[in-house]
């Protein structure tokens, strides 16, 4: 059994992770830690494992050895209501909203697991169940306003632009209060001037909401702009890490995205 990790060793910290899917081992043994206010990013070329990793740490599948620590507790094992009630939420790679509400309703949805009223009492229109609901939808305003959404609420998902979809999913998020939160290329698909204004409010959400950032992106000119700290994976082994230059100036990382024959041609 390993040792107990504190914050110290990082707010998130995989010890050992293990996925294998039959013959494949899909995440070989990542040590991984995340420190509190990180933006973390994790790279590789496809297939190397990284939304596998994130699927781990949900526990949307079940890691097959090794252990996933948060905020100094053990998370592996969890279901993943229990992994976002213990602070950490997610995107997607393809946008996961519910189409046919609206911008605010979609925000409601993400704060049911804080709600304090119970079922009965919202059938029964208590005088806190009541409470609970303006409260939300108070909360869920502010966080429309936040992720610059202002007056937007009741237009259904569906109907608001790609960006503004993406937003409006990491919004959702955020009405889970979490600590940690991943995104999973949340500018893909965005032309050059769309990725930059996500930059600037993912950083906005790190530093206003007090809120860790563990990332996946496949854009090296978002990567080394907005990281603190990058783990980069080749079939589910990390192979480097460090800062954005160190790890942009590793001959291990080049040749994993070039391959030999690209490295060759360097030289």
């Amino acid at each position: 059994m390993s040792a107990k990790h504190t914050e110290a060793d990082g707010l998130l910290v995989t010890d050992g992770l293990i996925k294998r899917f039959g013959g494949l081992v899909a995440v070989d043994t990542l040590h991984l830690s995340v420190a509190r206010n990180n933006i973390h990013s994790i790279i590789g070329p496809n297939g190397a494992g990284k939304t596998t990793v994130f699927n781990c740490i949900m526990e949307f599948y079940q890691p097959d050895g090794g252990e996933v620590w948060f905020n100094g507790g053990r998370i592996d094992g969890l279901t993943p209501d229990k992994v976002a009630v213990a602070g950490i939420s997610r995107t997607y790679q393809n946008i996961r909203l519910f189409k046919n509400i609206t911008a605010v309703e979609n925000i409601l949805v993400g704060m049911h697991i804080h709600l304090k009223s119970t079922w009965w009492g919202a059938v029964l229109k208590t005088k806190a169940a009541k409470l609970d609901e303006e409260q939300a939808e108070a909360e869920a305003f502010k966080i429309l306003d936040f992720i610059g959404l202002t007056g937007r609420g009741d237009i259904l998902a569906r109907n608001l632009s790609y960006g503004d979809q993406r937003r409006l999913e990491i919004g959702r998020a955020l009405a889970t209060k979490p600590q940690l939160l991943m995104l999973d290329e949340p500018m893909a698909g965005m032309n050059p001037k769309e990725s930059m204004e996500m930059m600037e409010f993912v950083r906005k959400v790190r530093d206003e909401r007090d809120i860790t950032i563990l990332l996946i992106e496949h854009s090296m000119r978002v990567v080394m702009g907005i990281s603190d700290r990058v783990s980069v994976l080749d079939h589910g082994v990390k192979i480097a890490e460090g800062t954005p230059s160190e790890v942009q100036n590793n001959p291990a990382v080049i040749e994993a995205y070039l391959g030999a024959e690209g490295m060759q041609a360097l030289k």
